[in-house]
C-alpha cells in the first residue's frame, strides 16, 4: 500500500508494479499508471492505514529480493522496530547515496504503511533486502562498522572507503551475535556538560554517522 499523490506518482518511473489505484483527485495521477478508481472521502477513510489519508491509495506487488553487485557501502539494520525510525533511514540512505539496507530478519517490515509514508517515496530508490545477518556479515567482503558506546570517536576515526554500517535495536543496540563479527566500533561523542542523555535515536545517529562519513570525502 502507497499512499498520497506525490509519492504514487513517483512509482511511474520505478520498478514497481502498480495494480490499482483508489483516488478522491484522480486527475492528479500520472497518466503513466493505471487509471484511478474514483471513491469518496469516507472510502478513503476505510481503506487508509493512516489516521489523515491523503488523497489516494496505491496497491503495488512486491518486488523479488535480490542483492545488488559491486555495492561500496551498505546500511545494515540489525532489530529496528518503529517504522518511523525504518523509514526515515531509507530516506537517509536515498540522500546519502548509500543503495542498498540489510534487514535481519526481525526487523519491521519495510512495506508497513507507516515505513512507506516515513521513506517518503525514497524506499523506490533504495535495494532493501531481508536475510540472516550473521551468514551475511560472515561472508561479506566488506569491512563492517558497528555502532557502540565503547566505540572509537566517531570525529577522530579514518572511516574506509568502502562498509557495511551496522545500527542496532531502539532498546538493545547490536545483537552480541553481530556484535562479534565487526571490523570496527565506532561511537558518537557527548559534547554536554552534563551527558546523561543514554543514547541518541537510532535514525538521529544514522544521519550523524552518514553525514561525517561523507564530510570526510567533501
Amino acid at each position: 500500500m502507497v499512499e498520497g499523490n506525490k509519492t504514487i506518482n513517483e512509482l511511474s518511473n520505478t520498478e514497481f508494479e502498480v495494480k490499482e489505484i483508489f483516488s478522491t483527485t484522480p486527475s492528479e495521477i500520472s497518466t503513466k499508471l493505471p487509471v484511478a478508481v474514483e471513491i469518496s472521502d469516507d472510502e478513503l477513510k476505510k481503506i487508509s492505514f493512516l489516521q489523515h489519508p491523503k488523497n489516494s491509495v496505491a496497491v503495488c506487488a512486491l518486488k523479488e529480493e535480490k542483492f545488488l553487485k559491486n555495492i561500496k557501502r551498505r546500511i545494515v539494520l540489525d532489530g529496528i522496530q518503529d517504522p518511523g525510525n525504518m523509514g526515515t533511514i531509507i530516506r537517509l540512505a536515498d540522500w546519502f547515496g548509500v543503495e542498498e539496507i540489510v534487514c535481519s530478519k526481525d526487523t519491521v517490515d519495510f512495506y508497513n504503511p507507516k515505513v512507506i509514508m516515513a521513506s517518503m517515496g525514497s524506499f523506490t530508490r533504495v535495494n532493501i533486502i531481508y536475510t540472516d545477518l550473521q551468514k551475511f556479515l560472515e561472508k561479506t567482503e566488506l569491512p563492517s562498522l558497528v555502532t557502540d558506546m565503547s566505540g572509537e570517536n566517531l570525529y577522530k576515526t579514518k572511516i574506509p572507503e568502502t562498509f557495511n554500517l551496522i545500527m542496532g535495536n531502539e532498546g538493545n543496540g547490536v545483537s552480541d551475535e553481530v556484535m562479534k563479527l565487526a571490523s570496527k566500533k565506532i561511537s558518537i561523542p557527548q559534547f554536554g556538560k552534563i551527558k546523561q542523555t543514554e543514547s541518541l535515536n537510532v535514525a538521529m545517529a544514522t544521519a550523524v554517522i552518514l553525514g561525517q562519513i561523507f564530510r570526510q570525502e567533501a
